[in-house]
């Protein structure tokens, strides 16, 4: 009987390393890809009046997809679904202005960065906000933690009691929850657009997002009292910059779209689309 025990373990552990052999070297072949964006975060990406998607990551994706000679499909998805929406297998990757973070990349997997312009505030014109200091002065989270810190202190006792407007899921809504929550009310809106239309309508004081994203806004018609105010904070827990999101069983898609964004970057496609849409080169250098 032990013999026989003997033998069936064999044959077992040998039919194991088969089989995870098979799996090596079955690595997926990606012919066709599914991509989602929200088209509804100008200039990354946003939805033209005629119902097609448009933007930075838009065209960035085409070319991308060119350079990885695969078929490619584009669809709209709400942000604060878009990450599980990814891992329940909807759609294959996700270009929206996503910062690879700590926290989404223990859920997901990411890309090379394409682009990064970091997260400010946004106020109205006649606000008693709008000599916030250090505008438009960059503090790193990551490099300058303790410089960061200095600066939001300098913000508090400005900023206490004040409603600020943010877009859930969004790392700026993180970026909140850690560092103002014990002065201001936070209060989350489903898309950029929606916190827009309070701050101008008054229901709210000031709002957070990217730079880039709030420099175009303050150029749109209704939003003519719109003005960046305050420092800009990027890096640590506001990610590397934008990414493509991918499941982590994708490491062959990951691989892919790493090259191609590397190719982008290096024939200056990504900062010509970069002025194009945001006015200033977003490259990661």
């Amino acid at each position: 009987m032990k013999t026989i025990g003997k033998i069936l373990a064999l044959a077992l552990a040998g039919a194991s390393l088969v089989i995870g052999q098979g799996a090596i070297a079955q690595e997926k072949t990606w012919t066709k890809i599914r991509v989602a964006t929200e088209g509804a975060f100008a200039p990354w990406n946003f939805t033209k009046p005629d119902g097609t998607l448009d933007g930075f990551e838009v065209e960035l994706y085409k070319d991308l997809c060119q350079r990885m000679k695969v078929e490619c499909t584009l669809e709209a998805q709400s942000f604060d679904g878009i990450i599980p929406a990814l891992n329940a297998g909807k759609f294959d990757a996700i270009m929206a202005g996503m910062s690879a973070t700590p926290k989404r990349e223990a859920v997901m997997a990411f890309s090379e960065a394409y682009g990064t312009t970091g997260q400010t505030f946004a106020v109205l014109k006649s606000s008693s906000l709008v000599n916030l200091p250090e505008k438009g002065k960059p503090f790193s989270l990551a490099t300058n933690e303790t410089g960061a810190a200095a600066a939001v202190e300098q913000l508090k006792p400005l900023l206490k009691g004040k409603i600020i407007g943010v877009q859930g899921s969004s790392i700026a809504a993180t970026f909140l929850e850690k560092y103002l929550k014990d002065v201001t009310e936070i209060r989350e809106y489903k898309t950029t657009e929606q916190h827009d239309l309070d701050l101008t309508a008054g229901r709210i004081d000031i709002i957070m997002a990217s730079t880039a994203y709030l420099s175009g806004a303050a150029e749109k018609p209704g939003n003519e009292q719109m003005t960046i105010a305050g420092p800009r904070f990027q890096g640590g827990m506001l990610g590397r910059g934008s990414s493509v999101g991918l499941r982590k069983t994708d490491p062959e898609l990951r691989a892919m779209f790493d090259k191609a964004i590397a190719e982008a970057k290096a024939d200056g496609t990504i900062e010509k689309l970069s002025m194009k849409y945001f006015g200033f080169d977003v490259t990661p250098r």
